[in-house]
């Protein structure tokens, strides 16, 4: 498909249900990743609270934030989640 812009002309027939489309679309695919991501942050908050409340691991400010955003990337990503082997430490 290809498209001719022509300045000063008169928009064709349908160019503004055209663009009415592509807005709203655009609208609902923003709303729907508003709604993922309101989603993953409800999942890490808990996440990280239950693994407190029943002491299963103590994370410390850096590894805490680490693990947010590991979490962040596998909830809200497009694509699946590749495994990682980390062989190093946060403290070297």
């Amino acid at each position: 498909m290809t498209f001719t812009l022509v300045v000063g002309a008169a928009p064709a027939a349908g160019a503004d249900d055209f663009y009415r489309g592509l807005l709203v679309s655009a609208n609902a695919v923003v709303a729907a990743r508003s709604r993922i991501v309101e989603g993953a942050v409800g999942m890490v908050e808990m996440a990280l609270n239950r693994l407190t409340e029943n002491g299963v691991v103590t994370l410390d400010v850096e590894r805490k934030a680490a693990m947010v955003s590991n979490l962040m990337v596998v909830l809200c990503g497009d694509q699946p989640p590749s495994p990682v082997v980390n062989a190093g430490s946060l403290y070297t």
